[in-house]
């Protein structure tokens, strides 16, 4: 049985000098994917080395793709081409990842072999049938566990028939599950989003030689072509900078540089709201690294405030509402957010989590169905429980900077999914943070 981790932080202090960040975890997935299913050999550079990838690459493995790493954040992929897997002799375990989960199913629904996805506890919680609903439409079959949740059981030998999916909500990993496995179906497959989210897929699949045509909010693959591998230089991920972005924007006397973030406009939601509240936040050198655009984020302590989120912005900062919340809690006045209710199907209901833990801490923050109202104030020290949320736990390790006594924050093991040497480089920045095992 593995030890817990908690850590505990000690109020106070501000963030400094240069960091990078590690490699942005949504581009590391997909470079892992389209590097095995393409072929010839890529080359990545800059991968995210958390628990999250390594299952993803691990699940590649197991069927029957070579790599050499990683190490130091470089990864050789030799592609086996979109129809040479190997089928798996186990269950492809994604850990504790809904990204890898339901890509891999749109990936896995056009193979030739039978597979069965399954994850730790905390994904076996999540809802899967927006991917395998769609999916079905294509002619694919997966059997999901009780209320569409893992393990999936995805039939191989189906034929797979392109058509237009109009998606009722805003999800990059759906959008991408369906584009997947267009590459294997027959004619066109096209996806509609409601609302715009991040477009690694679309980017990554161009870079890897395949065709994608977009016309306004549609996005369409055709079935039958090759992906031709390529190299990959993975910039830091604007998610995890996220947190030194809010720290350093709260505790007076910070200013930070954080280098080589990517900032794809699909994902610069962050940016636009600490901005809106006031965030002294300067993009420096910006420039392109594979395809994608990226920058040294500066940012200097500021006097934040309450604001409205704009709907608009929600799709394009969704993994970054934790740490935002913490924003808000030490920003003056009100904060509002609606129209967020896939918070609540994330790793934990990050809406509920949040609001608990900031009422812990004496923050006023009221629910609501579909998003938080939070008014800013002074936060206590106190114990918060993470909910095995990776994100949540980073957070409120962030909140210690304008807390009035020390933060203990429980069940941390998880941050080494999505930000592998978090405490370290925390540490580094000015937090007074200590790694505790139980």
């Amino acid at each position: 049985m593995s030890s817990r981790i908690d850590y505990l932080v000690q109020p106070g202090g501000r963030l400094a000098g240069r960091l990078r960040v590690p490699g942005d975890k949504s581009i590391s997935h997909r470079s892992v994917m389209l590097g095995a299913l393409a072929s010839g050999t890529t080359h990545v550079t800059g991968l995210l080395e958390g628990e999250d990838v390594l299952c993803t690459l691990g699940a590649f493995r197991a069927m029957g793709v070579q790599a050499e790493g990683p190490q130091d954040g470089r990864l050789t992929l030799h592609g086996v081409g979109l129809r040479g897997l190997k089928p798996p002799a186990q269950p492809l375990d994604m850990g504790n990842s809904g990204t890898a989960m339901r890509l891999m199913t749109g990936i896995l629904a056009g193979q030739s072999f039978d597979s069965v996805l399954i994850g730790d506890e905390s994904l076996s919680k999540r809802p899967m049938k927006r991917v395998s609903e769609p999916l079905g439409a294509m002619g694919a079959i997966i059997e999901t566990a009780e209320g569409g949740r893992p393990p999936l059981r995805v039939k191989g030998r189906q034929k797979l028939r392109g058509m237009h999916y109009v998606m009722p909500m805003a999800s990059a990993q759906v959008k991408s599950a369906l584009l997947l496995a267009g590459l294997y179906a027959e004619d066109e497959t096209c996806v509609t989003e409601p609302a715009p989210t991040r477009d690694h897929t679309e980017r990554m699949l161009r870079g890897f030689g395949y065709d994608v045509s977009v016309k306004g909010a549609t996005r369409c693959v055709r079935g039958g072509g090759q992906l031709k591998a390529c190299d990959v230089d993975v910039p830091a991920d604007i998610s995890s900078a996220a947190f030194f972005l809010v720290g350093a924007s709260i505790a007076p006397g910070s200013e930070l540089v954080l280098e080589h973030v990517g900032i794809n406009p699909t994902r610069t939601g962050v940016l636009d709201i600490l901005r809106l509240m006031g965030a002294d936040i300067e993009l420096l050198n910006p420039r392109e690294a594979g395809g994608e655009p990226v920058a040294d984020l500066r940012v200097r302590y500021a006097s934040l405030k309450g604001i409205e989120i704009p709907r608009e912005l929600v799709p394009l900062a969704i993994d970054e509402f934790p740490v935002l919340f913490i924003a808000a809690a030490a920003a003056s006045g009100e904060t509002v957010l609606a129209g967020a209710e896939e918070l609540r199907v994330k790793e934990s209901d990050r809406i509920a989590v949040m609001a608990q833990g900031l009422k812990s801490l004496g923050v006023e923050a009221r629910e609501t169905p579909d998003g938080i109202v939070i008014h800013g104030g002074r936060l206590r020290g106190g114990t918060i429980d993470s909910h095995g949320d990776h994100r949540i736990a980073m957070s409120f390790a962030i909140a210690a900077l304008v807390a009035e006594g020390a933060i203990t924050v429980r069940d941390c093991k998880n941050v080494d999914t999505s930000f592998p040497g978090f405490a370290g480089l925390a540490r580094r920045a000015g937090l007074d943070l200590q790694v505790r095992h139980d």
